[in-house]
């Protein structure tokens, strides 16, 4: 038998080699270009507030920053994908993107770097991948105690530099988008 190579979750490998570029791009040049993968309150009337509420999720702050977004990334990503197909996937990443970059701004001036929102989105999704009409998967509601309660306490009396807010709205979304995607299926 002959193994090969197999391109297995393309949103999600496209997505992280993605990342991988950024990440390269910023240690090649000192992080110097930083500024287009931050997202921050900035005026609605330029073009790179909105181009950053996107590109945001590609950039990291470190390779450590990078590594553990990536790992838990690639760990829940291709169950998502497989789960929900590669067109939901990028909606999803896209969205809560979107949904995490308003929320950020709407409560602070911090910028906002890296995708950890959607590592939290994919968690929660993981987690409701055997959700079906008119179940709630215990598993799912222990994720959400855990994972998001650990968030909602850190939030409160961590000085960090952590977005918990950004985890708490990629959680949120998961579930959102889980729900949703159970009952768009069951027609």
């Amino acid at each position: 038998m002959r193994l090969r190579l197999k391109y297995n979750s393309p949103v999600i490998l496209t997505f992280a080699l993605l990342c991988l570029a950024v990440l390269g791009f910023s240690e090649l040049t000192g992080y110097k270009y930083i500024d287009w993968f931050i997202t921050r309150r900035a005026p609605l009337d330029q073009i790179r507030t909105y181009i950053t509420m996107v590109t945001y999720v590609l950039g990291h702050a470190s390779v450590s920053h990078f590594m553990s977004n990536m790992m838990l990334l690639l760990l829940t990503g291709p169950v998502v994908e497989e789960r929900y197909g590669s067109k939901n996937t990028l909606i999803i990443i896209l969205v809560t993107a979107v949904l995490t970059a308003w929320a950020n701004a709407a409560v602070t001036t911090n910028g906002l770097i890296g995708c950890s929102g959607i590592v939290f989105a994919f968690v929660i999704l993981c987690s409701m991948t055997s959700f079906k009409h008119g179940e709630i998967p215990i598993t799912m509601i222990l994720v959400v105690v855990l994972y998001l309660g650990q968030e909602i306490i850190a939030g409160v009396i961590s000085t960090d530099n952590i977005s918990q807010m950004a985890h708490i709205i990629g959680g949120i979304a998961g579930a959102a988008f889980g729900f949703f995607l159970a009952y768009a299926n069951k027609r």
